[in-house]
C-alpha cells in the first residue's frame, strides 16, 4: 500500500514522503494512530496545501522533546525494591516502573519510550537506561535500584 506520511516513522522515512508498506501495518498501525495517510491524488493535494504546517508542527514537537532531553540527561533516579541478602530482587525492575518514577519528578514519559537494553533490571545497583522521547531525541539516565530487606 502507498502512504504519505505525516511524522518521521524510525526506519520509514521522514516527514512527506510516499513510501510502499504492507497492508496490515498501514491499516492497523500507521494510519490510526495518525501517522500516515493513503496516498490517493486527493490525499496528496490536500498534503501539499498543509505541508508547511505539518512541518511546523514537527518542528515544534521536536523542539519541545528536545528542550525536556536536555533536562532529563545523565539524572539519576532512585528505586526501592524487595531484595535477598545476595543483591537480587524479588521481582524486577520495569520500563513502567521507571516511566511512573519520572512522571512523579514531573517528566512526561510513556513507558513505552524507556528502553531498557538488557531487559528488566534484576539487580540492585546502578543501571543505564536509554528514553526516546522523539525519534531524533534519546537520552541515557541511570536507574538506582536499592535493597529493601524484608
Amino acid at each position: 500500500m502507498q502512504i504519505i506520511l505525516l511524522d518521521k516513522v524510525v526506519n520509514l522515512g521522514n516527514l512527506g514522503e510516499v513510501v510502499k508498506v504492507k497492508d496490515g501495518y498501514a491499516r492497523n498501525f500507521l494510519i490510526p494512530s495518525g501517522r500516515a495517510r493513503r496516498a490517493t491524488a486527493v490525499a496528496k493535494a490536500e498534503f501539499e496545501a498543509r505541508r508547511a504546517e505539518l512541518e511546523k508542527a514537527a518542528a515544534t514537537k521536536l523542539a519541545e522533546q528536545q528542550a525536556l532531553g536536555e533536562k532529563l540527561a545523565g539524572s539519576t533516579i532512585k528505586l526501592t525494591q524487595k531484595a535477598g541478602v545476595d543483591g537480587r530482587l524479588f521481582g524486577s525492575v520495569t520500563n513502567a516502573d521507571v516511566a511512573e518514577e519520572l512522571g512523579k519528578q514531573g517528566y512526561k514519559v510513556l513507558k513505552s519510550q524507556v528502553r531498557m537494553p538488557n531487559g528488566p533490571i534484576k539487580l540492585v545497583g546502578d543501571s543505564t537506561v536509554s528514553v526516546a522521547l522523539h525519534t531524533d531525541v534519546v537520552v541515557e539516565i541511570t536507574v538506582t535500584v536499592y535493597g529493601e530487606t524484608a
